[in-house]
């Protein structure tokens, strides 16, 4: 029932998310919805970061100059849900697939821990749980029933809230509707983001916020080079920000080795 409601709407939709990083501060909101969304255990211990569950990473970067020139930016990174996204190919299981409307989603009992799709991931955006997830006491009573907690041994990742899509998917099939309004549909990170420095949306419609958004010149992606072609987009209006993510194509290189 599931996949036919994807299969609906999905010459029609195509979801994409936009993250303006001049406007971000880095609270870390994004991240800690994120884990509550999809009930991502803590650890006692979370000093070792190679070990942590974050489907959301924030990273900090910096224009390298000293004080007072000293510029700092934040860099939100979730799954990029890429148009030829590696960790597809890459999967002996057929654990990971990639749906019409865009989104990368891991089938949990699938997966058998090779760990094929973490490696060849370039964005790092997959995490493995080499634990049994341990929850403190009386916080179960707090899981999203929407979203199954993972067993140790396997890979998880950040699904674009895909749950959410479904629930709205309902709502819209119930109205009689079958192409989800703008906003119905927004993952627990955009949600949350007190700048509003996040946004998502359908980008087949060219009048969604995002199909406007990603026209920007101040508007790129990340590891351009590798092709890719992710469904994250960033904006920003400084120079070192891009150099610093990282994404000029070749042509690009060479153009401004010139200049």
């Amino acid at each position: 029932m599931e996949h036919n409601h994807e299969h609906q709407g999905s010459h029609a939709e195509k979801y994409v998310m936009v993250i303006d990083i001049d406007k971000c501060t880095g609270c870390g909101a994004c991240a800690i919805a994120c884990s509550q969304e999809n009930n991502i255990p803590v650890r006692t211990d979370e000093t070792d970061k190679y070990l942590s569950l974050n489907w959301l990473v924030i990273y900090r970067i910096t224009n390298g100059e000293p004080f007072p020139k000293t510029k700092v930016a934040y860099i939100p990174r979730p799954c990029m849900h890429c148009d030829h996204a590696i960790c597809v190919h890459v999967c002996p299981a057929m654990a990971t697939d990639k749906d019409a409307k865009g989104v990368v989603s891991q089938i949990y009992p699938r997966c058998f821990g090779c760990r094929y799709c973490m490696a060849a991931c370039p964005y790092h955006a997959r995490v493995f749980n080499w634990w049994d997830p341990k929850y403190p006491e009386g916080t179960e009573r707090g899981f999203n029933p929407d979203v199954s907690t993972r067993m140790r041994g396997v890979v998880e990742k950040c699904n674009f809230c895909n749950h959410r899509y479904q629930r709205a998917r309902d709502k819209a099939i119930t109205e009689g509707r079958v192409i989800l309004k703008e906003g119905e549909y927004v993952p627990a990170c955009v949600e949350a983001c007190p700048t509003k420095a996040m946004y998502f949306g359908n980008i087949k419609d060219p009048e969604s916020k995002v199909a406007k958004l990603i026209k920007s010149p101040y508007a790129f992606r990340l590891l351009e080079k590798y092709g890719t072609h992710p469904s994250v987009y960033y904006l920003s209006k400084h120079e070192w920000v891009k150099r610093q993510t990282d994404w000029y194509l070749e042509t690009q290189n060479k153009k401004q080795s010139h200049e």
